[in-house]
């Protein structure tokens, strides 16, 4: 593993298991719920928020990815968005340890017919890709749960409904 690797690895695995928390509120029966016409429903949302490290890791896995239409599956089961959000942190932990110093220092590019949209070193975009990226859409659910006055689970600090710092 590239030796710059080590400390997102290390941040992958802290917030896998703050995002597996997050997930773990959302209720299977509200699955079909969503804020807006446009927005995912909660079922796609969670199951979507739970394939990003694996769905990420895998375009980065070639030096080119090709844009091409995307559709979110919405999830049918609270044990389905669990059971893959854990895939989902091996195979990116997977991606991490196999990132050798010439795969991580290559250029990767993302394409839109024959234009480059962007292109980094791939190291580079664990970050920008697949970690805010999560980030993002692990925040949009913490939203769809406020709005449907489901407790918010402390992610960074405290919510109005869990405050790690206070003693039981």
């Amino acid at each position: 593993m590239h030796p710059a690797a080590e400390p997102l690895m290390m941040e992958l695995q802290t917030e896998g298991q703050t995002t597996r928390r997050v997930l773990e509120r959302v209720p299977q029966d509200k699955f079909t719920w969503r804020p807006h016409g446009r927005s995912f429903s909660m079922g796609e949302l969670a199951l979507h928020t739970a394939q990003v490290p694996a769905a990420l890791g895998r375009l980065l896995t070639d030096d080119v990815f090709l844009v091409t239409p995307f559709t979110q599956a919405e999830a049918k089961t609270s044990a389905e968005v669990l059971q893959a959000h854990d895939d989902s942190m091996i195979f990116a932990q997977d991606f991490l340890k196999g990132l050798t110093v010439e795969r991580a220092n290559t250029i990767w590019k993302l394409r839109a017919g024959d234009k480059d949209v962007m292109a980094a070193p791939r190291l580079n975009l664990v970050r920008a890709l697949m970690f805010n990226h999560w980030y993002h859409h692990r925040g949009q659910l913490l939203v769809y749960l406020r709005l449907l006055d489901i407790p918010v689970p402390s992610v960074y600090g405290p919510t109005a409904d869990e405050n790690p710092f206070l003693a039981n």
